[in-house]
Parts: structure tokens; sequence; C-alpha cells
């Protein structure tokens, strides 16, 4: 299989070069969230509007890429760049037909491994190996085919930071149609129970809070990027109901929420239904090689609800397919404010509550595999 990384240079993606070859490129909105020190104070107004940058066109379309999960060797770093290479490849292949099929897409949107698949058999040596940097060789690849296309491009993957050594993160990348990077949204917080015998050992926001509040600000904890085609919000947390709906508080319009193995269809439709937002929702396909798990499990269901929960399109099979639906923005746009949420009602029993763990567990302990996370975060529940 011929490399899709070999004819990329090394160039950095901020700087936006090189003109596109498709498509008139989008304009972009300045870089937020985790790209670099951001506000403290949280973006939300007082009087029911929300922030925006001037929106490219009034009608956006929306491509929902349903794949394969294909998990990697990463026994070794070179093993697991052979990996990534193949899982790339493939990923391009579907970006270029996402284009080429009923009049194209303005945004492609991934769920959370097209790149790096996943396995619960890894540890975090092995994690690390399949992690890709950002910006990096895959995402360079990736921007190349946004110039190509005009479009924007939304995808989730394992990575590393050199600001975070050691730590495995879960980022969904928001990369523009001009091929630079234009936000990154960390992972929020991990499922607790759902897996046999181990946890999952991703560091997300909530079990480092204080130093990435430290890092990034308080505002980027729950990051919102105001883009030419909407304010966009992404997540690959599932059934926490309060951070998307502090998302739409913000001004999300559009919520692009990631799974794979599987969701809740109810949990999606009431991140519209609740907060009167566009939320798509972007599954994996029936996705064989992963051990341990059925072929088809959790596999389709990729779909966009409109803001009274409605179904606006839905993948009809659970094999690999494209899910194209136009959002119309501007209309939106026009008349849409915040959810009117009575927080003076339920303020004090939120801030009573205490979550079944508390934040920043992994500053001090990073568990070695899933077995070790299991062990640990047992150990440290708040809760009996």
């Amino acid at each position: 299989m011929t490399d899709p990384l070999a004819d990329i240079s090394r160039r950095t993606l901020l700087t936006g070069l090189a003109a596109g070859t498709g498509a008139a490129a989008l304009p972009t909105a300045p870089a937020s969230a985790a790209m670099g020190r951001g506000p403290d104070a949280i973006s939300v107004r007082a009087d029911g509007t929300y922030e925006t940058v001037p929106l490219a066109r009034p009608v956006v379309r929306l491509g929902i890429v349903q794949s394969r999960v294909r998990p990697i060797d990463g026994t070794s770093a070179a093993a697991a760049r052979r990996g990534r290479a193949e899982n790339l490849a493939h990923m391009l292949e579907l970006i270029d037909a996402a284009q080429a099929y009923g009049g194209g897409a303005d945004l492609l949107f991934f769920h959370e491994f097209p790149i790096t698949g996943w396995s619960w058999e890894w540890d975090r040596r092995q994690a690390l190996n399949v992690a890709i940097d950002i910006p990096g060789e895959e995402t360079e690849a990736i921007a190349a085919r946004a110039r190509r296309h005009g479009c924007w491009i939304v995808f989730g993957s394992y990575a590393r930071d050199p600001d975070w050594p050691g730590h495995l993160l879960s980022i969904t990348t928001l990369i523009d149609s001009e091929g630079r990077i234009a936000d990154k949204h960390w992972k929020a917080r991990n499922i607790i129970g759902v897996f046999a015998g181990f946890e999952l050992f991703t560091t997300t926001i909530h079990n480092v809070l204080d130093r990435y509040v430290e890092m990034y600000g308080r505002d980027a904890v729950v990051p919102v990027t105001r883009t030419p085609l909407g304010n966009l919000a992404t997540t690959s947390t599932q059934r926490e109901f309060e951070y998307v709906r502090a998302m739409a508080m913000k001004g999300a319009e559009i919520i692009l929420r990631t799974a794979s193995g599987g969701f809740s269809e109810l949990d999606v439709q009431a991140t519209s239904y609740y907060n009167g937002v566009y939320t798509a929702i972007c599954n994996n396909a029936i996705s064989p090689g992963i051990r341990g798990f059925f072929e088809a499990a959790g596999g389709g269901g990729s779909a966009l609800y409109g803001p009274r929960g409605e179904v606006v399109a839905k993948a009809k099979t659970q094999v690999e397919e494209l899910v194209l639906a136009p959002i119309p923005i501007a209309e939106f746009r026009a008349r849409h404010r915040q959810p009117n949420v009575h927080t003076d009602l339920v303020l004090a029993e939120y801030q009573a509550h205490r979550s079944r763990h508390a934040p920043g567990l992994f500053l001090g302990t990073l568990p070695p595999d899933g077995k070790a996370a299991l062990d640990y975060l047992s150990r440290q529940s708040r809760w009996n």
C-alpha cells in the first residue's frame, strides 16, 4: 500500500500555505480552547444572545462519515506507524468519496478513532505508540484534503502532547478549509463501570482539571469554537446532559458528538430537544478485528437531529455510509437564543452534589493499563 504520508512536506499547519484546488476555501475563526491560554471569564451572556463570527453561507452541508474502527498493532512504534498509515489512507479515500457524492459537504465529521482504532488490550505504552501528534504527519495529510476540497474536517483520535508527557489524550480536532488546526477539544471525562475488568486510562479534562484550567483558562473547560459554519462544540462523552447544556448556554449551534461501540439515541436526541440546537452523532460502522467484541456490536445509527429533536437524516445501514444533511444555519441563528435555564432553582443542589470521583486524579498517578485504572479508580471513589 502506498504511504499517504510520503508526499506530504514537513510544514506547520498553522501557516495555512498552499491554496486549495477544490471549492473556494472558507474563512477561518481564531483558535481557542486547548490551543493556548484562553480567558478565565466564562463566555455566557446575560441577555440570551451569544458570541458569533460572520457566516460564510446561509446553509451548511454536513457530511457524517460512519466508518469502521480498525485497531492497529501498538507493540512497537514502527508497527503502530504502519497501522496508522493504513487507517489514514482509508480515511483519505472516504474524504474524497464524500466530496464526490451528492454535491459534497462543507463540514465532514468522523468518529473518535478513524486513525488509531481502539483496543481494550493496549497498555499505556502501546496506546502511546498508537497515538498521533497534533499537529503531525496525519493531521498534515488530512489538512491537504481539507484544502483540496475547501471543507472543514472534524475527527477524534488518541493523541500525545509534549506538554503532557506520559498522558494518553483523546482529542477531537477541527481543521479548517485552509488546512489550519482551528481548535482541539479534549474529552471531558471517561465513562465508569461499563467495561468488565478494566477502566479507560485516557487523561480527560476532569481528571487533570486544575492544571488544565491553569494552562488553558476556565472558559476552555466547555469549549465552543465560533466558525464561519456556525458555533461548533464537540464531545465524545455520553450521558452528560449538563455538559452539553453548558455548551448550548455558551452559544453552541451545532453539537458534534462522537461515539464508538454504541450510544443512546435518546441521549443524543435530548441534546437537541432540550437545548434547541442541531446535534450530530457519528458512530462507527460494523468493525471487524476488535478482539472480545462482536463485529456489529454497537455499530450504525449515525444521524443529525434538529432543534426540536426531530431526525433530519440518519444512516440506513450499519456498514460504512455517508449521512449528508443541510443545516439552514443563517435562518436558525436569526431566531435562536440560549436555552432558558432556571439556574436560580437548582444551583444550590448542583453545588451540594459531589461526583463519584474528585477531579484531578491523574495529576499524580497514571495507571499503566486498564486493570490498574480499575483498581485505582475503585479505591478513589467518594461514594459508598
